[in-house]
């Protein structure tokens, strides 16, 4: 808590504008629509996203109105990427909220992610920047790719380990890459900074994907993530397809076998208590075979290759805060 402190007393004046561009690309006539987006609103999260654009616009130069619009876009993109990514997913919640989907209905979602969609071209376009409309319109299309690529991944839910990564590089990494690399752009750093950042954001977005799948072998109550919620969603995370790799075959057979019944809601009752010796099973298997362990150590990897990239800039506080972000991300609870 204390690095989001930090980073809200550093950027206090360009949060409070971000914030106020964001409410105003929200603002709509139409009663259908603006509900929906009020709705979502009240879910407002960390938002690193924007963070990003930011603190990398600040280390290369001066925040300005390229900066502001760059951040509200890519906001908005993921806003309208989870909005579709529900629907997908058939999630009731996300992060305690109903989904709009769920609220509503599968119609409304669509139609609500498109019209956030368009407007991201829209502010984009209206920048007058066309390398920063391209990384937007390239984010775009990776994101897009990324989904169908987990789709088709989790048809047998089990995937290898460099297709994990190529999930997480194009669904998670890939956006934060850009929102460095757009802030940077938006502030006119060289091609050396672009770089650098977009390598930050990338390393970045890879332990805050991998932070989230160890959060589904936590029981931590403050993370809003219920224990097993990827598993129980169909979605095999590294911890437990490192764990099967290195477990004995038929260890490894009986595991999956458990963890298809519960993805398939094969184990429910009215106590539950199956469906609870089933996580508490896997859970066991994973640790047991050092999956948290392993994990725990890539993200260690990537940190330094974020820390490193970052050498090219003279020490300042906005570069302190990026490196704090990144120990922030490894220890995350929600």
């Amino acid at each position: 808590m204390e690095t989001l402190q930090n980073i809200e007393k550093l950027l206090l004046v360009e949060l409070q504008e971000f914030r106020k561009n964001y409410q105003q690309a929200l603002q709509t006539d139409h009663p259908l629509l603006g509900e929906v987006l009020r709705h979502l609103q009240q879910r407002r999260g960390k938002q690193v996203r924007p963070i990003l654009v930011l603190l990398s616009a600040k280390l290369c130069g001066d925040v300005n109105e390229k900066t502001y619009g760059s951040a509200v876009a890519f906001e908005l993109l993921h806003t309208a990427s989870l909005v579709h990514d529900d629907v997908v997913d058939d999630s009731p919640l996300r992060r305690g909220q109903a989904t709009v989907h769920a609220r509503w209905n599968n119609k409304v979602a669509v139609l609500t992610g498109d019209y956030l969609l368009a407007k991201v071209i829209e502010l984009t376009a209206g920048l007058r920047n066309m390398k920063i409309f391209n990384i937007v319109a390239e984010i775009g299309q990776t994101l897009a790719r990324g989904e169908l690529l987990q789709l088709h991944a989790n048809r047998s839910m089990w995937i290898s380990e460099s297709d994990y990564f190529a999930v997480i590089e194009q669904k998670t990494a890939a956006l934060f890459a850009a929102c460095t690399q757009a802030g940077a752009v938006s502030a006119g750093g060289t091609m050396r900074q672009e770089t650098a950042l977009r390598t930050f954001g990338r390393e970045l977005g890879l332990v805050f994907q991998m932070q989230d799948d160890l959060l589904d072998y936590s029981d931590s109550e403050e993370s809003g993530k219920p224990t097993m919620s990827d598993v129980r969603d169909g979605k095999a995370t590294l911890p437990l397809l490192v764990s099967l790799d290195r477990a004995p075959k038929a260890e490894a057979e009986e595991i999956r076998s458990l963890a298809e019944h519960l993805a398939k809601g094969e184990l429910s009752s009215v106590t539950g208590e199956e469906e609870r010796r089933a996580e508490q099973t896997i859970l066991s298997f994973v640790l047991r075979y050092d999956g948290v362990r392993y994990v725990r150590q890539q993200m260690e990897v990537h940190k330094r290759k974020a820390i490193e990239a970052l050498s090219v800039f003279h020490q300042s506080s906005v570069k302190s805060v990026l490196i704090e972000l990144m120990e922030y991300m490894m220890t995350r609870v929600y």
